[in-house]
């Protein structure tokens, strides 16, 4: 039994579009905690920066590769869906 959902799909294909912008998602929710601690780390904010512009790079793409699938993501992470898609 396979199932679509992209918190399963880590195990399936760690290539993905999905599972690329969830590990990004982890990401971006570690190093925001992060910076509770340590405001005046500007090199790990510079890397915040990056990921979130990979990040949104793959939203984008997604969007408009499979929009069902794009909509069902950003809803299971709890995340915005961009102004510029």
């Amino acid at each position: 039994m396979v199932n679509n959902s992209p918190i399963n799909s880590k195990e399936e294909n760690p290539g993905s579009a999905e599972f690329q912008i969830i590990s990004f998602t982890n990401r971006i929710r570690g190093l925001t905690s992060h910076f509770q601690l340590h405001r005046k780390d500007y090199l790990s904010q510079r890397g915040l920066r990056k990921i979130l512009e990979k990040r949104q790079r793959l939203l984008s793409y997604l969007a408009k590769r499979n929009p069902l699938r794009y909509k069902k993501l950003i809803s299971e992470l709890n995340i915005r869906e961009s102004k510029t898609r």
